[in-house]
C-alpha cells in the first residue's frame, strides 16, 4: 500500500503519523506523480498547528498530508491532460500534500524537471526556490544595490542569497554563528544574529528581504530609507503593511518554475540540499527544520 506522512488534527508533534492510504486518482487537468523526492519547509509544520496561507478558505480534511513541493515521474494522467506525459519527470506543487508514496499535482502548477537537476533540488523550488526569486524581484534593487536577507541560512535565504548576486547585488545575510561559513560560502557578507544585531550592519542598506518576521522584521525596517522596498516571507500581510513594506506575492505557475529550474540548471542557484531524510523518518526532517537546525534545505526521498 502506498504511505503518506499525516497529521490527524491540529496541534503538535503528536498529531503525526505515518499512515496506508489509497492510491489517488487524478481529476480533469490533474496528473498522478510518484514522487521521488518533497522539500521541508517551515509552513508544513505551521498549517498542522492551524495556519492558514493568507488568502487560503476551506476547512483542513483529516488526516492531512504534509508537503508542499515534489519532484517525481508521472504515471498516470486525468481527463484533458496532454502533457506532461506518463513517465515524465516533474516537480511541482501538490494539490494535498506531499510527504508521499504519491501526489496529485495540477497541470498549472507543474513543470518539466530539467536533465541537469536531480529530483532532490527540484524538489526544493516550488516554494523555497519560487519565494526566493519573487521576493527579490520584488524589491525591485538595480546591479550595485545592497540587500540585506535576514534568515539566510534557511532555505528560502539561501536561494534568494544566490539569485541576488546572480543579479549583480552585494548581499548582507543574517544568520546564525553557525550558518557564518555557508552564508559566506554563498558570495554574502555575514551578520550576525542576535541582540543588537542592527550594529553589526556594515553600510548602508538599500532593501530588506525578511523571512524571520516578528522583532527581527521591524527591526530590519530601521535600516531603510525607503520602506518600498521592504518586502518579507516570515510575516502576515498587515505586519509588513504597517511597517511601511509588503508581503511578497509570489507568482506560481508553470512558467515561474521552469525559470527557476533554469537558474539551478545553469548552475546561478544551488539549493544546497543539506539533508535527506526517508518517508519512514519523515519526523525526524520535519523535526530539523521545526527546531530551526536546518542549514539550507532539507528534504524526504522517497524511493523509486
Amino acid at each position: 500500500m502506498p504511505k503518506a506522512y499525516v497529521f490527524t488534527r491540529y496541534g503538535g508533534p503528536e498529531t503525526e503519523a505515518l499512515v496506508e492510504v489509497e492510491r489517488p486518482v487524478p481529476g480533469p487537468g490533474q496528473v498522478l506523480v510518484a514522487v521521488r523526492a518533497a522539500g521541508v519547509n517551515p509552513v508544513d509544520w505551521k498549517q498542522r498547528t492551524g495556519y492558514r496561507r493568507p488568502g487560503e478558505t476551506g476547512e483542513a480534511v483529516f488526516p492531512a498530508v504534509f508537503g508542499n513541493e515534489v519532484s517525481g515521474v508521472v504515471e498516470e494522467t486525468g481527463e484533458g491532460v496532454s502533457t506532461p506525459a506518463v513517465g515524465d519527470a516533474v516537480f511541482g506543487r501538490p494539490v494535498e500534500g506531499g510527504y508521499s508514496t504519491y501526489a496529485l499535482l495540477s497541470t498549472d502548477l507543474i513543470a518539466e524537471k530539467p536533465a541537469a537537476v536531480s529530483f532532490a533540488d527540484a524538489a526544493t523550488l516550488p516554494v523555497a526556490g519560487v519565494t526566493a526569486w519573487e521576493g527579490v524581484r520584488q524589491i525591485g534593487l538595480e546591479p550595485g544595490g545592497t540587500l540585506l536577507v535576514t534568515g539566510a541560512g534557511g532555505g528560502v535565504g539561501v536561494a534568494a542569497v544566490q539569485i541576488a548576486r546572480s543579479l549583480g547585488l552585494r548581499v548582507l545575510g543574517v544568520a546564525g554563528e553557525a550558518k557564518r561559513e555557508l552564508v559566506e560560502s554563498l558570495g554574502a557578507t555575514h551578520v550576525a544574529s542576535g541582540p543588537g544585531w542592527t550594529d553589526r550592519v556594515p553600510g548602508t542598506v538599500d532593501g530588506v528581504y525578511d523571512l524571520v518576521g516578528g522583532e527581527v522584521l521591524a527591526e530590519a525596517a530601521t535600516l531603510l530609507t525607503d520602506r518600498s522596498r521592504l518586502v518579507t516571507a516570515g510575516a502576515p500581510p498587515a505586519e509588513a503593511e504597517r511597517l511601511g513594506g509588503a508581503r511578497v506575492a509570489p507568482s506560481r505557475t508553470s512558467a515561474r518554475l521552469a525559470a527557476v529550474a533554469a537558474l539551478v540548471a545553469g548552475g546561478d542557484l544551488d539549493p544546497h540540499v543539506t539533508d535527506t531524510f526517508p518517508l519512514e523518518r519523515a519526523a525526524e526532517a520535519l523535526r530539523t527544520v521545526e527546531e530551526g537546525h536546518a542549514r539550507g534545505k532539507i528534504v524526504i526521498e522517497v524511493a523509486g
